[in-house]
């Protein structure tokens, strides 16, 4: 996926979208963790730019996001409608009983809830995205254009299968590494105020964990915000650069 559209060049920034070990045209990596896709994404960073760079992380990467920044080769993170550390229990114990049965069946067995999340299919993902958001999304998701996009992106993440999928969602499920809450960058965490997705409490617990992040939450979105609202996310990743 991608984002901004003439936001990007008002800013003057260009876009580098990645995708981890095992999705779209990355070689899969059965024993990644968020210490290898960050050393991965830094090596990119340092290739390509030869210098830290802003980074902006979106729902599930967010804890990836943290990941890059502890390299030291992100100069600010931005965290857009990220998703909560559910292994944290403080915000397992607010979860929906099934989505805590899950992250339950995660601690006690990641491979068989990996062999579960690697039945997944596209086409569920892309129907679990549309059947419910709300009312103040749909300028985003109602769109046939940014619906194309999605499916297409999620077609070609799935191209070599779920397992990739399925690998990283077991990562963000579980518990997260202490050193992520100190990434040692300024961290924006930005949440639509309708979000009913992403988050117990709107990014409140996870804000509070970070070393040295603000949060703001943003009347008239929920969890569309990354494409309802690009500029307002390019600038608080430019202003904390």
């Amino acid at each position: 996926m991608t984002f901004g559209g003439a936001a990007l060049a008002d800013h003057q920034i260009q876009l580098i979208s990645v995708d981890r070990p095992g999705l779209g045209a990355s070689s899969p990596d059965p024993l990644k963790t968020f210490d290898s896709i960050a050393d991965d994404v830094a090596a990119l960073i340092e290739e390509v730019v030869g210098r830290p760079v802003p980074v902006v992380a979106n729902s599930q990467g967010a804890p990836f996001g943290l990941a890059l920044a502890t390299t030291g080769w992100a100069s600010a993170l931005v965290l857009v409608s990220p998703i909560d550390d559910v292994g944290y229990p403080p915000i397992t114990a607010l979860l929906p009983e099934d989505y805590r049965s899950l992250v339950a069946a995660v601690a006690r067995d990641p491979y068989t809830a990996l062999e579960r999340l690697a039945t997944y299919t596209p086409g569920a993902l892309f129907e679990t995205v549309m059947s419910d958001y709300p009312p103040s999304d749909e300028a985003v998701y109602g769109r046939p254009q940014f619906q194309t996009q999605l499916r297409a992106a999620l077609d070609d993440g799935f191209a070599s299968g779920a397992t990739g999928y399925a690998r990283d969602t077991v990562l963000a499920m579980s518990a997260w590494p202490a050193k992520l809450f100190d990434p040692g960058v300024d961290v924006r965490i930005l949440f639509g105020a309708d979000d009913r997705v992403h988050s117990t409490d709107l990014g409140a617990t996870l804000a509070d964990r970070i070393r040295g992040a603000h949060r703001d939450v943003i009347d008239g979105v929920g969890g569309a915000l990354l494409w309802a609202l690009p500029d307002l996310v390019l600038a608080r990743a430019v202003a904390t650069d």
